[in-house]
Parts: C-alpha cells; sequence; structure tokens
C-alpha cells in the first residue's frame, strides 16, 4: 500500500489527514496553503505486440519479477495518452516499433493502487532488442511461451484471452477486477 503523504508538495508544510468537506475519504490537507493531496491508482500501460503467429516478450532486467517474462509495458506518464504510453514502452523495453490496434485488456488490480491496460497491436518489423530495462527479447509461439516464467498475473491472462481469441477467429475487450484474495 502506498505510505501516507506527510509533507505538502506545495509549500513543504506537514499534512494533517482527514475527510475534506465535501468528500468522503481521509485525504493529506494541507493547512498552509490548502492543498488536498489525492493518491489515485497508477496506469500500467503496455502491448501485445504479434509478428505473424508469434508474440514479442521481454525478460525483464528490473525488479519486481527480475529474469520473468511479459509483455513490453511500464507506468504511463503526465502528458501522454495511453496508446502513445503503450508504444513508448515497447520501443524503450523491446526496442520495437509498433501499430496499435484496439485496446485488448483492461485489469483493475485495487490491492496494489494500479489499472493494467494491454492493446493489441502489430510488429512493424523484426527490428527489435532489448531495451535497458530487459535482458532479452524474443517472439514466442503460443506453444512456446514460458507460462511458469511469466512475470505478473495479468500478462498472463492477456496472453491466454488472446490464444484463445485467435483461436475463436474473434478479438474482444477483456475487463476484469483482480481482488486478491478472492472473495
Amino acid at each position: 500500500m502506498d505510505p501516507a503523504l506527510i509533507y505538502c508538495t506545495a509549500c513543504g508544510t506537514r499534512l494533517s489527514h482527514r475527510v475534506p468537506e465535501g468528500d468522503s475519504l481521509t485525504r493529506g490537507i494541507c493547512d498552509g496553503c490548502g492543498a488536498i493531496h489525492y493518491r489515485n491508482p497508477r496506469l500500467v500501460v503496455g502491448a501485445l505486440a504479434v509478428w505473424e503467429e508469434k508474440v514479442l516478450l521481454c525478460r525483464r532486467a528490473i525488479e519486481p519479477r527480475l529474469g520473468k517474462w511479459t509483455l513490453p509495458a511500464g507506468f504511463m506518464e503526465n502528458g501522454e495518452t495511453v496508446a502513445a504510453a503503450a508504444a513508448r514502452e515497447t520501443l524503450e523495453e523491446a526496442c520495437a516499433r509498433i501499430e496499435l490496434g484496439a485496446m485488448f485488456s483492461h485489469f483493475s488490480v485495487p490491492q496494489i493502487n494500479q489499472v493494467h491496460v494491454f492493446y493489441q497491436a502489430r510488429l512493424l518489423d523484426l527490428d527489435y532488442a532489448p531495451g535497458i530495462e530487459s535482458l532479452e527479447v524474443g517472439l514466442f509461439s503460443e506453444a512456446d511461451i514460458p507460462w511458469d516464467e511469466i512475470a505478473f498475473h495479468t500478462v498472463k491472462l492477456s496472453l491466454r484471452h488472446y490464444f484463445a481469441d485467435r483461436a475463436r477467429g474473434s478479438f474482444a475487450l477483456h475487463t476484469e477486477d483482480l481482488i486478491w484474495p478472492p472473495r
């Protein structure tokens, strides 16, 4: 969980934590300048990039899940669109240029205050390589996916949905709320 903010990011005054007027949740409130500090979920965005029948995966060079395989993805930056974040993360992690398709999967992960979004994408060429956050990258057929070495549950679910949709011949948007422990 996120630690509580202690000091105002606007003026440096120590924050008090209470429910502001007209709100229903406790927030960090600055009694010095009046700023209210909201803590909102972070958006993780990536691409399920395909070349012919194979999916592009990256083996992580950083924690969490160092050495495990994932789709190229990362935190969205201020000032960019969700689609631009997916393309940027794919370029950063796999040095790969893509053409984005439709949004493919959307997962709410409230226990870690994140939302994960993956787009379908097509690799524009085979000019890819490990970026600074990847140990290696590669194209994998469904049979060759290292399922036991996938870094994140949302990536595994996205891959399973992709291969099921491909077998069906029809792609859909997959949305899920991942509540742990399951109720």
